[in-house]
């Protein structure tokens, strides 16, 4: 199976410390995912790197064939991120818009010129849009304000929005915060309904939601892959082992990983 995202001795750094360390991942096309840890593990900072908001100090980074380990152009970024979904905690709509244009802005990686720029969409991708809406039991609130919708029907535009544009790589974080329990499932199952052709990678807190997003489960501590394996072999134990502090864990000034690292690439 073809591989969607592949890292080899990365490392990701702030002010002198290491936020990422991971010496090897490789996710296949069409994987579901979940990645857990504690705060500050380096689960966020991860996605970031997938999608280049942030750079590795060191190490080799592919993302959907893309290579993301020097600096990538404008232009390479672009094309990455119009097959690259998101569904964040914060929901990042726009407030002033309405739900079917939010969901409509799924489609600007396919629409260029003025059209982009003044959201005047094409017949079909508001054809698109309405379907995606009604997937996702909104249609009736296609013209109302995304911040007049409650938690949930938000996150429900957000998944309607991956629906138009159709991404081959879906980074979900924590997309069930503040949502009750009726309303998180729902929307867990709305969100792997929308992934059904792509690769899922989900940051969750809550255990119970893991067989809901994932078939396989990443545990991160202190930047480090802490364990990875299928969804089955997560017991109580390993989470429990996974969030209990360890000062021995804690993060590991840079200069001390570059001075014991190998050399990455010569």
């Amino acid at each position: 199976m073809e591989t969607s995202i592949s890292l080899r001795k990365v490392c990701c750094v702030a002010n002198g410390h290491a936020l990422l360390d991971i010496d090897a991942l490789d996710i296949r096309q069409g994987e579901r995912v979940a990645i857990v840890g504690h705060n500050g593990a380096g689960k966020s900072t991860l996605l970031r790197l997938l999608t280049g908001f942030i750079s590795a100090a060191h190490g080799r980074v592919e993302v959907l064939g893309h290579d993301m380990t020097a600096s990538p152009s404008a232009r390479e970024l672009r094309a990455l991120r119009r097959e690259v979904g998101q569904v964040h905690q914060g929901l990042h709509l726009v407030g002033r818009l309405s739900s079917q244009e939010n969901v409509l802005i799924g489609s600007l990686g396919r629409i260029s010129g003025w059209r982009s720029w003044v959201r005047h969409f094409p017949a079909a991708e508001v054809t698109k849009a309405e379907a995606a809406l009604h997937s996702v039991g909104l249609l009736a609130r296609a013209g109302t304000r995304a911040d007049r919708l409650s938690g949930g029907e938000r996150q429900k535009v957000a998944i309607a929005r991956l629906l138009v544009q159709q991404p081959k790589l879906i980074l979900a974080d924590e997309p069930t915060a503040a949502l009750d329990p009726a309303a998180a499932g729902e929307v867990c199952h709305l969100l792997a309904q929308a992934a059904s052709q792509a690769t899922l990678i989900s940051i969750i807190h809550n255990p119970s939601l893991l067989p809901l997003l994932a078939d396989r489960v990443i545990g991160l501590k202190s930047g480090r892959i802490a364990f990875d394996l299928p969804l089955s072999a997560v017991d109580d134990q390993k989470l429990t082992q996974l969030y209990r502090p360890d000062e021995a864990a804690s993060a590991v000034p840079w200069q001390l990983l570059e001075a014991t690292r190998d050399s990455v690439f010569s």
